[in-house]
């Protein structure tokens, strides 16, 4: 059962927030929606976009400015939250970039995450719940993310391209079992099967595959990222994709950083690029 938290009118559309219990994670968890106003007369093709580190369901919604383009193409934007919340795990708030916050869109296996920590099928669970309740055309739907979001939005996509018929991402943690940030992730929740790993690394999964995605992959990436060297490589991801004959567009921004003033730069190219591919 869905329980709306606030809505706001936004763009002739709604904006709003919900709360429900998954089953999947075992707690209540929030996701945000934004409604256009062609969903007043038909289901709409819809957009996940899974956030960053330290997120919430609320910070793209408040922070990218979106809502009036996807108006305009009549585009639902669905972002869940980054993590459950309230799971008891020891230790689950002592780092920002593990635990709360950080769910890293993966399945946990270890003992003491497994029962909560899994957001790979959270989000399934969500795009299932949303199809059912909401005006959302189940056969167009799409998935865009940022950094820990961008690692989830690719790995998704690339995992079940017959559920997610396109796929884009700002910043993405490309090779997440190359980097701190991926490795801290996966040796907690995962252990140290690095056959598990490759399960959720974006360069890995894409190097097994044959074009899976023929209409492209779209990625922004700013030069001025402070964490572009060490953690997001997105060079391992295009090489991948050259191997798996996979048409990239990866655009390198001079100047450009790892925030919201660079994603709400691009966003609307993002948006386009999935409704064009949507709509197809």
């Amino acid at each position: 059962m869905l329980e709306i938290v606030n809505e706001h009118a936004c763009f002739g559309g709604v904006q709003r927030f919900y709360r429900h219990d998954s089953r999947e994670i075992g707690l209540p968890m929030r996701f945000s929606i934004f409604i256009p106003p062609q969903a007043e007369h038909g289901p709409v093709p819809a957009l996940f976009y899974l956030a960053g580190l330290t997120c919430t369901e609320e910070t793209f919604m408040i922070k990218a400015g979106a809502q009036r383009v996807a108006a305009e193409l009549g585009l639902m934007l669905i972002a869940p939250d980054t993590s459950p919340r309230g799971a008891g795990v020891e230790g689950e708030t002592a780092n920002w970039d593990f635990g709360v916050g950080a769910g890293f869109y993966l399945d946990a296996t270890q003992p003491e995450w497994s029962k909560h920590y899994r957001m790979y099928s959270y989000i399934h669970e969500l795009r299932e719940l949303v199809a059912r309740e909401l005006p959302v055309d189940a056969a167009r739907i799409g998935i865009f993310g940022h950094s820990m979001g961008g690692h989830g939005a690719l790995t998704m996509a690339l995992k079940r391209p017959d559920v997610f018929r396109s796929v884009s991402a700002f910043a993405p943690i490309a090779a997440p079992s190359q980097c701190p940030w991926g490795v801290k992730a996966f040796s907690g929740y995962l252990g140290e099967d690095h056959a598990a790993w490759a399960q959720y690394d974006a360069s890995l999964l894409m190097a097994q595959l044959k074009t899976p995605f023929p209409a492209g992959i779209l990625i922004d990436q700013g030069l001025g990222d402070k964490f572009l060297q060490e953690q997001l490589y997105p060079e391992a991801f295009e090489a991948a994709c050259a191997t798996a004959a996979q048409p990239l567009t990866l655009r390198r921004h001079a100047g450009y950083d790892h925030g919201y003033y660079f994603i709400s730069t691009f966003v609307e190219d993002h948006l386009r690029f999935h409704a064009k591919n949507l709509t197809a």
